[in-house]
């Protein structure tokens, strides 16, 4: 069955780039997929996921949207809710995938109420079914576009890093160190240039 997979990279990691990207498949890829070993990427190592991305993005169409952590903090301001700002970026890639490859079908991990999302969708997006599942990373084409957006992340992340010249770890639970560290080299006003402002991890530094 032909459909379009969407998923998100970032959302639980204070440092960087949120980015959600999509996929198209219908069975031929789906085959060619699984021969890869196409899964979740939260099950995949980075290196995996790296070496794995290249032969999935040859296989299906794709896309990403990319929102640096100053956009997504500006973006925060403006919505006040995560999951209305993750159904603002889902609804942009599904039109763009949409524009690329038309589809009557799109599933999407279940992440919020899906009022929120079909809201933030436009013409195209309303035309075709959206389907929210829970764990909808176990459909092939949410897993081939988990694993897009995460390698994406991981460029964006390193990319960063770069540019600030300081190494910005991933995930939430271990950053407090960093991001102090981060303050004290690059001064306060610099953060929102580099992290999710609205963790709780701003709160207690």
């Amino acid at each position: 069955m032909e459909r379009i997979g969407v998923d998100e990279s970032g959302k639980g990691d204070y440092f960087g780039y949120l980015v959600v990207a999509g996929a198209y498949v219908d069975d031929i890829s789906e085959n060619k997929l699984r021969q890869l070993r196409v899964k979740d990427s939260k099950l995949l190592d980075d290196i995996r996921i790296k070496k794995l991305v290249p032969l999935v993005k040859k296989t299906v169409p794709w896309t990403t949207v990319s929102i640096s952590p100053e956009r997504y903090n500006e973006l925060y301001t403006r919505f006040k809710n995560l999951n209305k700002l993750l159904s603002w970026a889902h609804a942009r890639v599904i039109e763009n995938m949409l524009e690329k490859q038309p589809c009557q079908t799109v599933i999407v991990d279940k992440f919020a109420h899906e009022r929120f999302l079909t809201s933030a969708l436009f013409e195209k997006g309303r035309a075709a079914a959206i389907v929210q599942r829970p764990n909808g990373e176990r459909d092939i084409a949410v897993a081939a576009a988990s694993v897009i957006a995460r390698a994406e992340f991981l460029a964006t992340i390193r990319r960063l890093s770069r540019t600030v010249c300081f190494s910005l770890p991933k995930g939430a639970t271990h950053v407090m160190e960093a991001a102090q560290q981060f303050i004290t080299l690059h001064g306060r006003e610099h953060l929102t240039t580099v992290a999710k402002l609205h963790f709780k991890t701003t709160k207690r530094i």
